[in-house]
């Protein structure tokens, strides 16, 4: 179902030799056996790699998903929790509403990644729990990436308990590849040729109109009211590819990953203007930033923040916060001219 060495060769094309970690992940991804074997070919159902951020899962998993035979889906766990909340309000009352809708979603597919697999939510994790239970049943072979061991997902105290059989299907039925090496894969290489993290403000004002003409094609446009995810939004200006927002309206206000989901699949490119970095210390404002930077990550957004003070150190002061590490590295390759390669093409 998936081939090692051709993993390998994936790997080493972008001038990558894998180190102890993701050769044993190659080595586990490679036993997976394709749903129609007999069963106990494989010694396990899924490989669950996790680790801190940028230390190759991703780059393994691409690799394997890109060999793998079959009917395949990969989806980022924001977006899966999305679809499936969706589906369960349409789904016509039935005895086992989740049921109808997880099997109706894993309807032929044989391997199913999942990409920044986590559990913060009690209800999620009900949800989770199910649908992993179906998706073995069925014989789907499962990757999850995850910056979390699976011991400390759901770590609540006041509901963690309720998820352990969860947890312990996991220990169980997959195989653990803890990305425990030195490198950074996410850091280093040229900067982009157009600056995505600006500060101070009077200095970013200067040149992000600029910045939105050359995305965009054309000057920006009068502020306006955009809808998005079925709420209405203001922005500074809304192009074709481009929006331009202020923080407060993006990530002070309350809204919800969901917002974000919607941005990304609206414009090609969002410039975030007015941040102050002392906004940041507020625990909801912080997480919806957080949120933001993983979505535009994960749909290969290009992302510009004007703020009062350089964004990375600020971030990184906040050095109690979960998944910080995670958005900083990501911040390092959304600014680079790797990442500006992959987001600028023109079929996005």
């Amino acid at each position: 179902m998936i081939d090692a060495t051709r993993i390998t060769q994936a790997l080493a094309e972008r001038h990558i030799t894998p180190d102890r970690r993701q050769r044993d992940a190659i080595a586990v991804l490679a036993s997976l056996s394709s749903p129609g074997a007999p069963r106990g070919t494989a010694a396990h159902d899924g490989v669950y790699c996790y680790g801190l951020p940028g230390r190759g899962k991703s780059l393994v998993v691409d690799a394997a998903f890109a060999v793998a035979d079959g009917e395949k889906r990969r989806v980022h766990f924001h977006e899966f929790l999305r679809e499936i909340h969706r589906q369960l309000v349409r789904e016509p009352k039935c005895d086992d509403r989740l049921a109808a809708v997880a099997n109706r979603w894993l309807d032929g597919v044989e391997l199913l990644c999942f990409d920044e697999f986590h559990v913060h939510d009690i209800a999620d994790a009900f949800l989770i729990g199910r649908f992993l239970d179906i998706a073995l049943a069925r014989r789907v072979r499962l990757v999850l990436t995850s910056n979390y061991a699976p011991a400390q997902l759901l770590p609540d105290p006041e509901f963690h308990e309720r998820f352990e059989p969860t947890i312990a299907v996991i220990l169980q039925r997959f195989a653990i590849v803890h990305f425990d090496g030195a490198t950074d894969y996410r850091m280093g290489g040229d900067a982009a040729s157009m600056p995505r993290w600006l500060a101070p403000l009077a200095a970013a004002h200067e040149v992000l109109p600029a910045c939105y003409e050359a995305l965009e094609g054309s000057p920006a446009s009068a502020p306006s009211n955009v809808t998005v995810a079925g709420r209405a939004l203001g922005v500074r200006s809304a192009g074709e590819r481009v929006v331009w927002a202020d923080f407060e309206a993006l990530c002070v206000a309350h809204r919800s990953h969901l917002d974000y989901l919607g941005l990304a699949e609206q414009w090609q490119a969002l410039i975030v203007d007015e941040l102050h970095v002392d906004q940041l210390r507020r625990p909801d404002t912080l997480q919806r930033f957080l949120w933001l930077v993983d979505i535009c990550y994960d749909r290969q957004r290009t992302l510009l923040v004007a703020s009062d003070a350089p964004l990375i150190p600020a971030l990184d002061a906040l050095s109690d916060w979960r998944d910080l590490s995670r958005t900083i590295s990501r911040l390092a390759e959304m600014g680079s001219r790797d990442y500006e390669r992959r987001t600028l093409t023109p079929d996005r």
